[in-house]
């Protein structure tokens, strides 16, 4: 037994056990390295949603049209946001924006902030007050609203703010409570359908009131569903209105 090697913590290791002890923590290095890149292989892809930070601040003007969520179809556009495009406002944080835009309803107004983009997807995070939103000199044209009719729709429930970029993934039932916060606190609800609508696959949605989201539906997010509603064009965005007693969970 003397000449057995013994590792003793607060001794130098024994000669004799320094190729095991090398050998087992390369190992377990190892080992920790592909269980990690396989865990990460095996998930969902987050999408290519982000903060636009690349693109600077963007200021544009429009026509601001208050529900179901204050939306801003640009007119007067910039490099990165053309002219005819309609934009989802938010502001800083899980907030919406709706006070700030109320007075400025039907209005031409100018808009600054940063971009969040993902596919066809646009939001603009407003700047804190005036400087990220305020009326402007004039008038603007008037906006039309085109209705498609009634639709049944596959997909899912999500905020626009996160699965526009906000947060990666941004969708999915380990995403449901922050998406019920942001929903709550007036962030623009999309819905994300399985198949493109009229070009689209991102669909702002409206109450069945004209006004927002019917909190029937808040059960529903994060969650795949089967829904039926109606469906109108507002410049480049779709509104999707859905029937909450149509709901399905899939």
């Amino acid at each position: 037994m003397r000449n057995t090697p013994f590792f003793i913590g607060f001794l130098p290791i024994p000669k004799e056990l320094r190729g095991f002890l090398s050998a087992t923590a390369a190992g377990l290095i190892a080992l920790f390295t592909f269980t990690g890149w396989l865990i990460g292989a095996n998930q969902d892809d987050p999408g290519n949603g982000a903060f636009r930070f690349d693109l600077g601040r963007q200021t544009v003007i429009g026509v601001v049209e208050l529900h179901p969520y204050p939306l801003l179809r640009v007119t007067r556009g910039s490099e990165a946001v053309p002219a005819g495009h309609t934009l989802m406002m938010t502001g800083i944080g899980k907030r919406g924006i709706m006070n700030r835009a109320a007075p400025l309803d039907g209005q031409l107004a100018m808009a600054s902030g940063v971009l969040l983009q993902r596919g066809d997807l646009t939001m603009i995070q407003l700047r804190g007050g005036e400087r990220g939103l305020k009326a402007e000199e004039g008038r603007g044209p008037a906006v039309e609203t085109e209705k498609l009719g009634r639709w049944r729709l596959v997909g899912e429930i999500c905020d626009g703010k996160c699965l526009a970029g906000a947060m990666r993934p941004g969708r999915g039932l380990a995403h449901k409570a922050c998406a019920n916060l942001c929903i709550t606190g007036g962030v623009p609800p999309v819905f994300v359908s399985t198949q493109p609508v009229e070009g689209s696959e991102f669909l702002l949605i409206g109450g069945t009131d004209g006004a927002g989201m019917d909190a029937e539906l808040y059960d529903h997010v994060g969650a795949f569903v089967e829904v039926e509603g109606d469906i109108e064009r507002r410049g480049s965005l779709l509104v999707f209105r859905p029937d909450p007693a149509t709901v399905k969970t899939l």
